[in-house]
């Protein structure tokens, strides 16, 4: 697991490489229903926890002052969601840079089983009109192509926010990306399909703590 040094111009994060070993299933809380289905354990909870409080304090230092709309992209961001906002909450009141928070909550839908299909659909999207001369920061789980993200940024846009920022838990290292980075990124995690901590596949494994890779088996096991 290296540590990526950013520039002015880039998001520092957390690398997961390709070949990191990760972790044993036998070394961690995983529930019981679950332990068939997981291979391996890529980013420990705790681990999760620790760098989302970086992400919080770096959030502050750049937006502290502004009265910001944190926008969940919902199902897969709460979880993250939610412990940021704590952490944010954490640091309004024992730092000296303070930062006004509200809520909205957009749903997006891209994938069916495991893959990211071209049809991206935004639910939600005709209440954006409340972002007018706003400052935003979009909570996302992950980035995987940057089509999702590139088509909520589009729509926001039609709202003229008057500042929009992107944090994302994951952003995915793979050739069918588009290019497009957030602002903030947690961890850059190899191209493989990742559950846990919220992030799910057809609905299933969002109640475990850990972010780990599916085994084939389990993929036919919940397919739709």
């Amino acid at each position: 697991m290296d540590r990526i040094t950013s520039n002015n111009d880039m998001a520092s994060y957390l690398q997961i490489a390709d070949d990191e070993k990760s972790y044993n299933l036998d070394l961690f809380c995983v529930p019981r229903h679950y332990e068939k289905d997981l291979d391996k354990v890529i980013i420990p909870h705790g681990l999760i926890m620790d760098r989302t409080e970086r992400l919080a304090r770096d959030i502050v230092r750049d937006m502290g002052g502004h009265h910001i709309v944190a926008l969940c992209v919902l199902k897969g961001g709460f979880k993250f969601f939610a412990d940021l906002l704590d952490y944010i909450k954490t640091l309004n009141q024992n730092s000296d840079k303070s930062l006004p928070l509200t809520v909205d909550f957009i749903r997006v839908k891209s994938y069916c089983n495991d893959k990211s299909t071209n049809n991206v659909k935004v639910i939600g999207g005709d209440d954006l009109s409340s972002l007018s001369g706003k400052h935003v920061l979009i909570v996302e789980d992950i980035v995987e192509t940057g089509k999702t993200m590139q088509t909520l940024l589009s729509l926001l846009s039609k709202s003229r926010p008057k500042m929009v920022k992107v944090v994302s838990l994951l952003v995915k290292r793979t050739p069918r990306s588009s290019g497009y980075r957030p602002d903030y990124i947690g961890f850059e995690v190899p191209d493989a399909f990742l559950v846990g901590y919220a992030l799910d596949y057809n609905e299933y494994f969002r109640d475990l703590s850990h972010i780990c890779t599916l085994n084939d088996k389990a993929k036919e096991k919940y397919k739709v």
